[in-house]
């Protein structure tokens, strides 16, 4: 099983970064995805999300693991994901675009409107309503609606 190592940076407005897929993506071609990539073999996931922000980004940032969990897509592939977190103080003209047509820092409600790519549609709620993203975003952080928190359950 491939093993996947994304990231969600919250800037100081408490907007998530997200890269708009090109045509040539393998997967989830013209979608909005996570910043990430495959952990190549021997190399440790730690070192592949570092590796993978900066080829495609430009950005090295402070890392915390949110979640690692298996993630099966619809049509039956799966994916040992390890999706992690960081408060960056940037802005879109930081982003040296490395991989697909864009990465930008999205507005959270706008986020969850995009067509997403599968894994994005899967973490990113569950993330924007949890307690590790308004940690992240601080003051900017949307104050939590009791219909997303029940309708997830997510609270990390």
């Amino acid at each position: 099983m491939p093993r996947i190592a994304v990231v969600l940076l919250v800037d100081r407005r408490g907007h998530v970064l997200l890269q708009h897929r090109d045509e040539h993506a393998p997967r989830a071609a013209d979608q909005w995805g996570l910043v990430g990539g495959h952990v190549e073999p021997g190399e440790d996931w730690d070192a592949a999300v570092v590796r993978e922000l900066h080829e495609e980004t430009g950005v090295r940032a402070d890392l915390e693991l949110w979640r690692g969990e298996e993630f099966s897509y619809r049509d039956g592939h799966t994916g040992d994901y390890r999706v992690y977190a960081g408060a960056v103080d940037l802005t879109d003209d930081d982003i040296v675009l490395g991989e697909g047509r864009a990465i930008v820092f999205v507005e959270p409600d706008r986020a969850r409107t995009l067509d997403l790519a599968e894994s994005a549609a899967h973490f990113l709620p569950r993330f924007l309503d949890g307690d590790t993203y308004r940690r992240l975003a601080g003051p900017a952080a949307p104050a939590a609606s009791a219909a997303s928190a029940g309708a997830t359950g997510a609270t990390a």
